[in-house]
């Protein structure tokens, strides 16, 4: 029967030292010692504050952003600069055609000076001072609902002394009268801006 000398000559392994239980964990024999190891002190030196000795104070250094006084600094290429976040100019190319904008624009301010338009369709392209003195000619004008005639601009020139700088003329027929409308148009945030008025 040789399968049966091979299983009886083949090595036993080992039992766990220790005693098992019912439950089948395996308990330490008594021979067996645990070792006790002190807790390594972790806790910060004391220190004498009469014998401790003070480092000499450094240059005082404020943790702020850094900022320039330089005139010729340009803002509108700096995220961190607060007025990265206020108008910014805009080139002529980056706006609409200054002729048939400023011939419309003209007919609008004089329709609100005159009563026939409410003075808040034109605040978005104006500034503060040129919308305060329109709104304040058309309260003046008692916002009438019938006009004998309709104020037309009859014609606009226009030049332009900078890039983005409209400077222009309109004549105007308000009621059979000519007028003259001279204001001055600037590019901001890629828009026309009235930024001065003047009404002959």
């Amino acid at each position: 029967m040789p399968k049966l000398s091979a299983i009886r000559s083949a090595p036993v392994s080992e039992a766990p030292t220790g005693t098992s239980s019912p439950s089948g964990t395996v308990r330490p024999t008594p021979s067996a010692r645990l070792r006790v190891r002190p807790i390594p002190d972790i806790s910060p030196p004391v220190i004498d504050s009469r014998a401790a000795v003070r480092p000499a104070p450094g240059p005082f250094v404020q943790g702020t952003l850094a900022i320039s006084f330089d005139e010729e600094y340009d803002a509108a290429s700096d995220p961190l600069d607060r007025r990265y976040f206020g108008p910014q100019r805009t080139l002529s190319k980056n706006l609409p055609e200054p002729q048939a904008w400023v011939t419309s624009m003209a007919q609008a301010l004089v329709e609100v000076m005159s009563g026939a338009r409410p003075a808040p369709q034109v605040i978005r392209w104006t500034t503060p001072e040129v919308y305060s003195a329109v709104a304040r000619r058309n309260a003046a004008s008692g916002r009438r609902t019938m006009l004998a005639r309709r104020a037309i601009v009859r014609r606009v020139r226009i030049c332009e002394p900078a890039d983005g700088v409209i400077e222009a003329c309109a004549v105007v027929v308000d009621n059979g009268r000519v007028r003259a409308l001279a204001m001055r148009v600037t590019g901001v945030d890629r828009r026309w801006v009235v930024s001065a008025l003047q009404v002959g």
